[in-house]
């Protein structure tokens, strides 16, 4: 009997371990999470979780691991591998032999040089605990600085203008979501914010993040000061790694797979935030995305490869935010994107399409109101896996329904 060991209790390491029931697979599953909540998801953290700071969103009932014969071992921290005994050591000096390995151990938020990583005032938001600590901070009267105007930050400082607390924005480049969204669309989402009474610095620099008198004090270079009763930190993640670099495994901004998610050693494959991967669409470009359809996607395929099924990596990167009552969606990567397309589709809502040199449609992105993108960005993502050359006259013209372009 087969033992199949998937480290990472999360979102990408809970769908592998049900695919590989859905596929059929009859041997032994352990699924190994460090914190001590069954598998839950995160998006909701910076959204509907803070508003109610109760229980995580979870996966599945924690019964069904049980009669699914999924062994889940939660509030376990995963020491060492040896790739060549194919061994697990655990925080509680259990060792465990696997006949093949998934690591799937996500990542984590980047710490502020220099400030106290223990602190009431100063926070980072990773799991359910750091939202239950949030969301009782988020209070009418309160003052919240957000460190970094990237999509956490940013659906943070929404949740919490909701909540009646007072919010400040703080980002060191010259604009908010400067990695992988357009300016047009970035413009649109800073002037909702600050029409809802957020305060949105951008081109700052942070001299020094302390705490004084029960409150958090950013010093800003320009001699400013700001005083809050709790600061956010939303900087960006780094892969979770250590586990596999001291195992031996290749690592390159993250831990390395190629198409089928297989690392450097034999029988061991990552999955979910903590993998880059080459991704034919882009000529075989390495990227690392941090998303939770990446998650539940690579899950689902690094269960089917671990069986031996043989898929290569085809899905386009997607991605999505939702602010307010907006919902901002990207389809593909503009990188090397030398035209930008606009279409304006009503209520404020409006598509950027990217195009390369070639012509050739390599990503959308998309703002409006509810759902009022979603349906041009879904068939828009078709029409980058299918590499198609859309007519450009024809993708500015709201007249003109995308779902011709792909038919034709």
């Amino acid at each position: 009997m087969s033992h199949f060991v998937i480290v990472g209790a999360g979102e990408c390491g809970a769908r592998a371990a049900w695919t590989l029931r859905e596929k059929g697979f009859d041997g032994d599953i352990t699924l190994i999470g460090n914190e001590p909540h069954a598998p839950y998801e995160r998006p909701p953290l910076s959204k509907a979780a803070l508003g109610d700071g109760q229980h995580p969103k979870y996966v599945a009932d924690e019964q069904r691991y049980a009669e699914e014969r999924i062994a889940l071992l939660i509030g376990v921290a995963v020491e060492g591998l040896d790739v060549g005994a194919r061994q697990l050591t655990l925080s509680d000096a259990r060792v465990l032999t696997y006949d093949k390995l998934l690591i799937a151990t996500g990542a984590r938020p980047k710490l502020f040089p220099g400030a106290a990583v223990t602190s009431p005032h100063i926070r980072l938001l990773r799991t359910h605990g750091d939202a239950v600590a949030l969301r009782a901070a988020m209070q009418p009267g309160k003052h919240i600085a957000i460190i970094g105007g990237g999509f956490i930050g940013l659906e943070l400082a929404a949740t919490a203008r909701k909540l009646g607390a007072t919010v400040t924005v703080i980002e060191g480049l010259e604009r908010v979501l400067k990695r992988g969204v357009p300016e047009d669309i970035a413009a649109a989402v800073t002037a909702r914010h600050s029409a809802e009474g957020v305060d949105v610095r951008c081109g700052v620099t942070i001299e020094a993040l302390t705490e004084d008198a029960g409150k958090a004090l950013v010093r800003l270079k320009s001699g400013d000061v700001i005083q809050a009763d709790l600061v956010l930190v939303g900087i960006g993640a780094v892969p979770n790694t250590a586990l596999a670099e001291q195992a031996g495994l290749a690592i390159d901004n993250g831990i390395a797979v190629d198409e089928e998610l297989r690392t450097s050693a034999p029988d061991v494959y990552a999955a979910g935030d903590c993998c880059s991967f080459p991704l034919d669409l882009y000529g075989g470009k390495r990227v690392r995305l941090e998303s939770w359809r990446n998650a539940q996607e690579q899950g689902a395929m690094a269960a089917v490869n671990m069986m031996g099924g043989g898929e290569t990596i085809s899905a386009v990167p997607w991605f999505w935010s939702d602010q307010y009552d907006m919902t901002l969606q990207i389809a593909g990567l503009a990188d090397g994107a030398v035209r930008h397309l606009r279409r304006d589709i009503g209520e404020g809502a409006f598509i950027l399409f990217h195009l390369d040199q070639a012509g050739r449609l390599i990503a959308a992105s998309g703002i409006g109101p509810g759902n009022a993108v979603a349906r041009d960005i879904r068939l828009a993502e078709m029409l980058i896996a299918a590499r198609s050359h859309p007519d450009p006259q024809a993708l500015v013209n709201a007249g003109v329904k995308l779902k011709s372009l792909l038919s034709a």
